[in-house]
């Protein structure tokens, strides 16, 4: 008799028989899941350290621009701040000063 003819579920038993014959199951041994893990983690490439890498900085951004984003919109105390330069200048010499006011004249004659 021919293995290859009779009902589906004949020929399925047949095809699962011949391919544990060819294919033996081997045992695992106490130190299966150590190798397999160390084969997978031997086989990762720079891309994947580098997507981590990049996924932890995108983190840490976020995590600062939140954390920025909360200390500038806490209220400041009333405690007098220092002035800038900009702000010293801007006190030392007002508007009503007549170096500033007085009119300027051009001269745009060629020499």
């Amino acid at each position: 008799m021919n293995p290859m003819r009779g009902s589906d579920e004949q020929n399925l038993d047949a095809l699962f028989r011949a391919y544990h014959q060819a294919c033996v199951a081997p045992e695992a041994s106490a130190n299966f899941m150590p190798e397999l893990w160390a084969r997978i983690d031997s086989r990762q490439t720079f891309t994947f350290s580098f997507r981590r890498m990049a996924n932890a900085f995108v983190t840490a951004a976020v995590a600062l621009s939140i954390a920025l984003g909360v200390y500038m919109s806490v209220p400041r105390s009333s405690v007098q701040v220092p002035q800038t330069y900009i702000e010293a200048l801007a006190d030392a010499n007002s508007l009503d000063t007549p170096e500033i006011v007085g009119p300027v004249t051009i001269d745009l004659t060629p020499r």
